[in-house]
């Protein structure tokens, strides 16, 4: 009963920039860290960014200095400003939250369906 709404994906050349939306409704208790992961053509799923409920942030090494996450609480939406985006960044950039369960108290996971980031000349 928690869903994860991206936008902000599309086409950029490199060095262009782009900031990724990750809204989460429905129903939970409570918002904790949430984060984007990405999955580029023929690799695996990978982390780039996380931010738990406090404001602490980790980043995949290869977006460090380049990429920002951020979060509003009273929105329950987490961001990715993308700058500098290279060819390798291409993906499809996925959010996810972890949400208390209001009837179970359950730390739940959700993933949003996800939303393409195109980079190219």
């Amino acid at each position: 009963q928690v869903q994860l709404v991206e936008s902000g994906g599309g086409l950029v050349q490199p060095g262009e920039s782009l900031r990724l939306s990750c809204a989460a409704s429905g129903s939970f208790f409570s918002i904790g860290a949430m984060g984007w992961y990405r999955q580029a053509p023929g690799k695996q799923r990978e982390p780039v960014a996380t931010i738990t409920g406090g404001g602490r942030i980790n980043y995949v090494d290869s977006v460090k200095g380049r990429f920002i996450i951020s979060r509003d609480n009273a929105k329950n939406t987490v961001y990715l400003q993308m700058n500098s985006l290279k060819p390798e960044d291409t993906a499809v950039y996925y959010c996810n939250a972890e949400t208390r369960s209001r009837t179970t108290s359950v730390l739940i996971v959700t993933w949003g369906q996800g939303t393409l980031v195109t980079v190219s000349a």
